[in-house]
């Protein structure tokens, strides 16, 4: 893969953290404490590469809970492979991951 993307640190972190399972811009803020300055660029510039994915929830859903819709985000098969490549760079990363998988 000479030609994929190689992330920042910072991009990393949130790429493992999406993978880890927080899905929507708070979520990832919360988990990284990252600010929004910083997620909301990083998770545009990913999605532009392709290395993540994204829907928004339904209206109604957001309505029924009195709060803004959330848009989600998914690891595309493309991040993944440059997450793992970014594991091995950067040892915090991979170490997010091997408490995802209880390693």
């Amino acid at each position: 893969m000479n030609g994929s993307p190689k992330l920042s640190h910072t991009a990393a972190l949130i790429l493992q953290t999406i993978e880890n399972g927080c899905s929507y811009g708070f979520d990832i803020m919360d988990a990284t404490g990252l600010p929004s300055g910083t997620v909301y660029p990083a998770l545009r510039r990913m999605e532009t590469e392709g290395l993540i994915g994204s829907h928004w929830e339904p209206d109604k859903k957001a309505a029924a809970q009195q709060r803004p819709a959330r848009k989600y985000y998914r690891v595309t098969r493309a991040g993944a492979q440059v997450l793992e490549q970014s594991q091995k760079r950067y040892p915090l990363v991979g170490r997010l991951a091997a408490e995802k998988s209880g390693r």
